[in-house]
């Protein structure tokens, strides 16, 4: 190939890579969301590490998780219910100044030097019940700021290579902070990068919100969301694996603060290097992801990416020095991030719009609600059989799931093909022949 040949292919690459920036409101939002999730990222790590020099207790460290995560689990199904009845966009907008309140609340109880246990965890339990909301608003809206839907694929890739990025920033950040100034400075920065996102969101030109002229009960309206969801097998085992995946496997970041201090014998520095290592894996996921031209593919990395992220929990759990840890982390985060957004791809590229925030609510509960359920059984683990045994377990049934999940694929996509062929996803072929057509002669 000739020099101009090659530049003209990394152009068409580097353009295909960043094509769902065209979109004035999904560029809008990713620069309000890039300094948004740092601050966010930085929150996290911050709170992790207040619960455990507070305490001590790695109880109170999967108590802290649990709080923050299990009100999606709760609340999911009735939200997904109403971003299909609401309009999104005031939905996310709301629930963004809310979760400025709340990181300026805790910003303000440590400056006060009266911050207990007890209200880092209910401020927490707020979030969560802010999240709940966020979470599938958010998800359904992404492909409102998009005109062209063939572009959601690589707006979802997007929008998680965003989240990665400022995850593999935040957490070093807020480690050298906290080892400089405490964890409030990093709560304050959090509520105050707020700003960024609901600006963005104020200057999008959002077409005017229609209701529906007919609105079912909401109890009704959520048993046809669940049926619809779970009666489809394809989207049952996704969500089924999602779950699995996160309760299990996805836990093991409530327990980092243990391993930072007590088997690699570090600080809330090592925390944040190991957080941000972690995502430098995700990033590189969610960019392989941005660049791929199809949603054809998905299902076979849907199905062997927990397996990888399984198999890198056990070596992070036998391993007791630093520099094999931190070469683990990318490759935990990697396989996460890539079964993640594959899903939510898939999700989105097959549900049907007038279902799209219950199935969105539902993808939320099984990626982020059933963590709280993980982080409370891992804390308890913890706390009786170590931490290291404890992720070795989860990485375990990470394996287990992605094989029995890898079993039901073929099935799978037999199911898929109409859907595919009626997206214009793949061509309308001739069924194939049998293997010894002369035997029906």
């Amino acid at each position: 190939m000739t020099p101009q040949g090659e530049k003209t292919s990394w152009s068409a690459h580097f353009q295909r890579l960043f094509r769902a920036l065209e979109h004035r409101n999904f560029r809008l939002f990713i620069m309000g969301q890039g300094l948004s999730l740092i601050g966010t990222w930085m929150q996290l790590t911050a709170v992790s590490w207040l619960v455990w020099r507070l305490g001590h207790s790695a109880l109170l460290l999967g108590l802290s998780g649990f709080a923050a995560r299990v009100p999606t689990f709760v609340m999911a199904p009735f939200a997904g219910v109403l971003v299909d009845r609401m309009n999104r966009y005031r939905l996310v907008l709301l629930t963004q100044v809310l979760s400025m309140i709340q990181a300026l609340l805790l910003a303000a109880l440590m400056y006060s030097g009266h911050v207990e246990i007890w209200h880092v965890i209910t401020l927490s339990l707020f979030l969560g019940f802010i999240n709940a909301l966020d979470v599938p608003a958010r998800q359904s809206f992404l492909i409102q700021m998009i005109d062209r839907r063939e572009d959601l694929t690589n707006a979802i890739a997007l929008n998680s290579s965003m989240f990665n990025a400022a995850r593999l920033v935040g957490p070093a950040m807020a480690g050298l902070l906290i080892a400089a100034t405490g964890e409030a400075f990093c709560f304050l920065l959090n509520g105050l990068s707020y700003a960024a996102v609901i600006a963005g969101l104020l200057m999008m030109r959002i077409p005017p919100y229609v209701r529906a002229a007919r609105q079912t009960a909401m109890l009704e309206s959520l048993t046809a969301g669940f049926r619809y969801a779970f009666g489809f097998s394809p989207i049952r085992s996704l969500l089924l694996l999602l779950a699995l995946v996160s309760m299990t496997g996805g836990s093991y970041a409530q327990l980092l603060p243990i391993f930072a201090q007590q088997i690699l014998h570090g600080d809330a520095r090592t925390q944040g290097f190991l957080i941000s290592a972690g995502a430098a894996g995700a990033l590189t996921g969610a960019l392989y992801l941005a660049g791929r031209r199809s949603v054809r593919g998905l299902g076979r990395l849907i199905a062997w990416m927990p397996a990888l992220f399984g198999a890198g929990l056990v070596v992070m759990g036998l391993s007791d020095r630093l520099w094999l840890t931190l070469l683990t982390m990318p490759v935990i985060g990697l396989a996460l991030m890539i079964q993640m957004a594959s899903t939510n791809t898939l999700l989105q590229t097959i549900v049907e719009d007038d279902m799209r925030g219950r199935v969105m609510s539902f993808y939320s509960m099984a990626f982020m609600g059933t963590v709280p359920l993980g982080s409370l059984l891992a804390g308890v683990l913890a706390h009786f059989i170590g931490a290291p045994m404890t992720v070795i377990l989860s990485g375990l049934c990470c394996v287990v799931g992605a094989l029995l999940f890898a079993r039901r694929l073929p099935a799978l996509r037999r199911v898929l093909r109409p859907i595919y062929v009626r997206r214009g996803i793949i061509s309308e072929e001739p069924e194939p022949l049998p293997p010894n057509p002369g035997v029906l002669s």
